[in-house]
């Protein structure tokens, strides 16, 4: 485990979000799912599929296998792909959420190395995670090895100045406005140039 231990912040955003394995997908419901979603009747979404309503009924019902060409008239009806006719909803979707974090009221985790300031924390389930961090270290002897981690990252320089060290590239120095976006299995660590602490933008992929 390094100074920044990244990890831990990932698991701190993934806590309320895990999820099990997915169930085998019922067509039929999906379909009718879709269709109510809508507020349609049986009738008027086979007229806008282009098939009978016994047809339809029998679908949603399990009574039949619908052939592709039936499903390409299903999604066209639907507005929607074939593929996503077997993508089940996301479970306890929410849409439309949001989450705001007023300057400095982030929850700080901090270490030898930076001081964390975790944005967007009350929103559970999120894809990403965002969060600011000071850098204190200024030199790579600060750190206990690489970090890294799954998913990808982006990071923007807010003030001041920071080299961005990687396993597999050069040094490079950035100053306010800069960013990076690279792939975070690969070591990475970032000090502090300048004489003032750097702020950056720091933002991780979840899934």
């Amino acid at each position: 485990m390094t100074s920044r231990d990244p990890k831990s912040l990932i698991r701190i955003a993934r806590s309320n979000g895990s999820q099990g394995d997915a169930e085998p997908l019922d067509l039929g419901a999906r379909v009718r799912e879709l269709r109510k979603a809508r507020d349609w009747t049986l009738e008027q979404a086979a007229t806008k599929a282009g098939l009978a309503r016994s047809t339809l009924s029998k679908i949603e019902n399990g009574q039949m296998s619908p052939t592709y060409e039936a499903l390409k008239k299903l999604a066209v009806g639907l507005q929607i792909s074939v593929p996503q006719l077997f993508t089940p909803p996301q479970k306890d979707q929410i849409n439309g959420r949001m989450a705001v974090t007023k300057s400095g009221d982030g929850a700080a985790h901090a270490t030898a190395t930076y001081e964390h300031e975790l944005l967007a924390d009350t929103l559970t389930k999120k894809q990403m995670l965002p969060y600011r961090a000071r850098v204190r270290a200024r030199s790579m002897e600060e750190f206990d090895g690489w970090v890294r981690h799954d998913g990808e990252e982006f990071l923007y320089v807010l003030t001041g100045v920071i080299r961005l060290y990687t396993e597999f590239y050069e040094p490079v120095e950035m100053r306010r406005g800069d960013s990076a976006y690279y792939d975070a299995s690969m070591g990475h660590n970032v000090i502090s140039t300048s004489d003032e602490d750097a702020t950056i933008l720091w933002v991780t992929s979840l899934s």
